[in-house]
């Protein structure tokens, strides 16, 4: 999986990639680009695709992938699930927000006044599936 924290306008991510309970890639760069849209995903790398498709109104049934998606400015949490099919919803941009398998420490850590890079070094501390180079994004309202 990973962790993805946002906190005043900055998203941080990790790099790590598993497979089971191999480590794959502790830098690839899970911030994928389409039509000036940005994709932070988190879940099964096979799926990221599949979460950019559902985006741009292409039909997926299922999706092991969740994002935080970037358009002019604001910033989505996005998924797909069997009831709903794919969903957004805003982020409060004033407030810190997390997903991913190491998202309740990154939380903890912006509680305590972490910044989002901090809060993804505090959760590869605890949390297996998060490691590896750390990269983030600012985000500038349109």
């Amino acid at each position: 999986m990973t962790t993805i924290a946002y906190k005043d306008g900055v998203i941080a991510y990790d790099g790590r990639i598993t497979r089971g309970n191999q480590i794959t890639y502790d830098d690839f760069d899970k911030c994928l680009e389409r039509d000036g849209v940005k994709f932070v995903c988190s879940g099964s790398t096979a799926d990221f695709e599949s979460i950019i498709s559902a985006y741009f109104g292409n039909e997926v049934t299922s999706c092991g992938a969740v994002a935080l998606i970037v358009a002019d400015g604001v910033v989505w949490h996005s998924a797909v699930d069997e009831t709903s099919g794919f969903w957004k919803s805003a982020l409060i941009q004033d407030r810190p927000y997390a997903l991913g398998s190491g998202s309740e420490h990154a939380l903890t850590a912006m509680d305590m006044g972490a910044t989002a890079y901090q809060a993804v070094e505090m959760a590869m501390k605890r949390d297996n599936c998060t490691g590896g180079k750390i990269r983030t994004l600012t985000i500038k309202a349109e």
